[in-house]
């Protein structure tokens, strides 16, 4: 098995990829900031406290620990947030990863495997979006995830990087185990927002009915967060056995792969209230408002990629095993991992 650096490690979803390698044997080092991830979610896996735009930290961690792969999960991820402060969301998500990126180079590490999004289709998009889908971010966050995209086929061409970017949907859910899950704040994500105002907290804020779908939310498809990490997992072995590797229009070895993971089955906004509703036994409150800027009515993937590239299947298929298991983290970790 390979030692393998997982940055951003101690966030919601690196903390599940981390636990994920740790049970295939993998050799596991987290490198985090701890600006936003929890240092109790890396468990047994050894720990670095460091920015990944520290360079000498970076290097140091890699030749130490003789590294022979990065998954980089390190990044700002609130979509409104990149809006008001994009300056903010460049210098971390394409300045920390190019930091990270050279630090490979550097040390001679040349497998990695990047944590992207969805958000860089846009909102103009025709469902199912497979990987050919013109991307047209629309705001700071899409934008800086494709950035980055786009320098890994550079940094292949030019260094012997091999690459794979994972373009992941709505990640929901928690581990199965109901001791590892999602503690954000504040709170950006449906599915514990809902759980928020079923506890009695705010309503749960209703950014639209009006929109052309059966009961008029918007509809999403939520993968559960297990099923990300499998396919982060499943990317790392393609790249430690050299693939994915032809190009068959081209018969060349591509220096960097693109694979969408989502379930391909949207959910409407409505939908997933009446699951929470259901699992929890609590009504959950609602109020309306307006529609937010740039979101398309309906959104899910094609993952045919990565079901035929790189064998990836999500085992959570439903949407109320998905919300069960977020609710076993949060009924027992009400304040997160502080409690």
């Amino acid at each position: 098995m390979s030692a393998v650096l997982v940055t951003g490690g101690a966030g919601y979803i690196g903390s599940h990829a981390v636990r994920a390698l740790g049970q295939a044997g993998h050799q596991v080092v987290v490198l985090d900031s701890l600006m936003a991830g929890h240092r109790e979610a890396v468990g047994d896996a050894t720990f670095v406290e460091a920015d990944v735009r520290d360079t000498a930290s970076v290097r140091r961690t890699l030749r130490e620990h003789r590294i022979e792969a990065v998954m980089h999960f390190a990044a700002l991820l609130s979509v409104s947030e990149s809006v008001s402060n994009p300056a903010l969301y460049y210098e971390c998500n394409v300045g920390g990863s190019l930091a990270l990126l050279d630090a490979m180079a550097s040390e001679g590490v040349q497998r990695f495997v990047l944590s992207s999004t969805c958000a860089v289709y846009g909102d103009r998009v025709s469902p199912p979006i497979d990987e050919t889908h013109p991307t047209a971010p629309i705001n700071a966050y899409g934008e800086t995830k494709l950035t980055v995209e786009r320098a890994l086929v550079h940094y292949g061409r030019a260094y012997g990087l091999r690459s794979v970017a994972l373009r992941y949907f709505n990640a929901a859910g928690a581990d199965s185990s109901g001791d590892l899950g999602e503690d954000h704040d504040p709170e950006i994500h449906l599915i514990p927002r809902a759980f928020e105002a079923a506890r009695g907290g705010e309503p749960l804020q209703l950014f639209g009915d009006d929109y052309p779908t059966a009961d008029g939310t918007c509809e999403r498809d939520y993968v559960h967060v297990s099923d990300l990490a499998s396919g982060h997992l499943l990317a790392l072995d393609a790249l430690l056995k050299g693939r994915p590797h032809v190009d068959a229009a081209h018969d060349v070895t591509p220096v960097m792969q693109v694979f969408n993971l989502g379930t391909g089955r949207p959910y409407s906004v409505r939908e997933v209230v009446r699951a929470v509703e259901r699992v929890t036994q609590q009504s959950v409150p609602i109020v309306p408002a307006p529609r937010r800027p740039g979101d398309p009515a309906v959104l899910f993937a094609s993952a045919a990629r990565a079901t035929e590239t790189l064998g990836w299947h999500p085992r959570y298929t439903s949407l109320e095993e998905i919300v069960e298991t977020a609710w076993r983290w949060h009924e027992t970790h009400p304040r997160g991992f502080g409690g």
